[in-house]
């Protein structure tokens, strides 16, 4: 173990994990600023424990610029009630709360991307003293893990609750168990850029249940990517025994992503146009968008192209479009 993981995290909760009932409060972060020396950053957090049971993890806002999930959490923090539960629930609807307030994907103190900083630092950047504390605090009480994302301002997705491929057979098929009971209008085997850093890989790394999600986009929520977030966290609560009741079933196509060819990405800046919208198929080789250079008229578009057969799962958002931006994201229905 690393040095500085010996180190007490410098978070402190005004909540009692151990405490039955339930419990409204913060994740005190200390952060010394201009407008106030002795100020801190507070990262509002609910806390639902009734007896013994399995304990859900329940976070949004990892990224500052995605709603889907805060939507849904700090709705379920005010309606969830302990004599409901059976376990424990911890609801953190905005895990990187500075990057929320400023309705940014990274932070605006130190240009952190929580799903890009753990296992964090206990003395390193505000996002990487949050990290730390999820990874040596939260994680380690939690038996399911469900993190809500959707495509922030510059993606937009087909809505889907996703989990991933893992080593560990039985693990992985305990996860699409949860993303099945989420009833996503789609459910996806997802498949990841870059694993390094990310909320995901270190929960699946400890064992635990992980359950993601892609709703949306565009820098908001629509009111049915938000009562699909809605419903999906009472499913997760439900299919893991947290509270009674039936899963509220909603009929799901499974995707699969198979390889790196489901990605698109730009190689020229310009004015993209989509030839091809969400959810619709496409052929290998088939066009899917052009990308207009705007310094002048009379050029003509760079064509971007599909690698693969598959349907149109997510794009670029909004207009315009620089190099190495994602483009297009396809993938196989199975």
């Amino acid at each position: 173990m690393r040095e500085h993981h010996l180190r007490p995290s410098p978070i402190s909760a005004t909540v009692d994990f151990e405490a039955d009932g339930i419990q409204h409060g913060f994740l005190r972060l200390p952060y010394s600023r201009d407008d106030s020396a002795w100020g801190s950053v507070m990262i509002p957090i609910s806390v639902v424990k009734n007896g013994k049971g399995p304990t859900a993890l329940l976070t949004g806002g990892n990224h500052g610029d995605e709603y889907e999930g805060p939507i849904a959490l700090f709705d379920l923090a005010r309606k969830l009630d302990a004599a409901d539960v059976e376990g424990r629930v911890i609801i953190v609807p905005a895990m990187n709360y500075p990057a929320f307030q400023a309705q940014t994907r990274t932070s605006p103190i130190d240009r952190g991307n929580m799903n890009r900083s753990f296992p964090g630092k206990p003395d390193g950047t505000v996002t990487q003293k949050i990290a730390d504390y999820f990874q040596r605090v939260l994680l380690p009480l939690a038996d399911i893990v469900l993190d809500f994302h959707s495509g922030g301002k510059t993606l937009d997705f087909l809505p889907f609750c996703a989990a991933h491929v893992l080593p560990d057979k039985a693990q992985e098929e305990r996860a699409f168990e949860f993303v099945r009971a989420f009833g996503a209008p789609y459910s996806m085997k997802m498949l990841e850029i870059d694993t390094v850093g990310m909320y995901d890989t270190a929960a699946e790394e400890m064992g635990k249940i992980f359950v993601t999600t892609e709703l949306g986009g565009g820098g908001s929520a629509t009111a049915r990517t938000a009562s699909i977030a809605k419903r999906g966290v009472v499913n997760v609560l439900k299919h893991a025994g947290i509270l009674e009741g039936e899963v509220e079933t909603a009929s799901t196509r499974w995707l699969d992503m198979p390889s790196d060819d489901c990605f698109a990405f730009a190689e020229d800046e310009g004015l993209v146009e989509f030839l091809v919208d969400l959810g619709e198929a496409v052929a290998r080789d088939a066009v899917i968008a052009r990308v207009y250079p705007i310094g002048r008229t009379g050029v003509e578009p760079v064509e971007v192209r599909a690698r693969m057969n598959g349907l149109l799962v997510a794009r670029h958002n909004p207009g315009l479009i620089k190099p190495g931006d994602c483009c297009a994201v396809l993938a196989v229905e199975v």
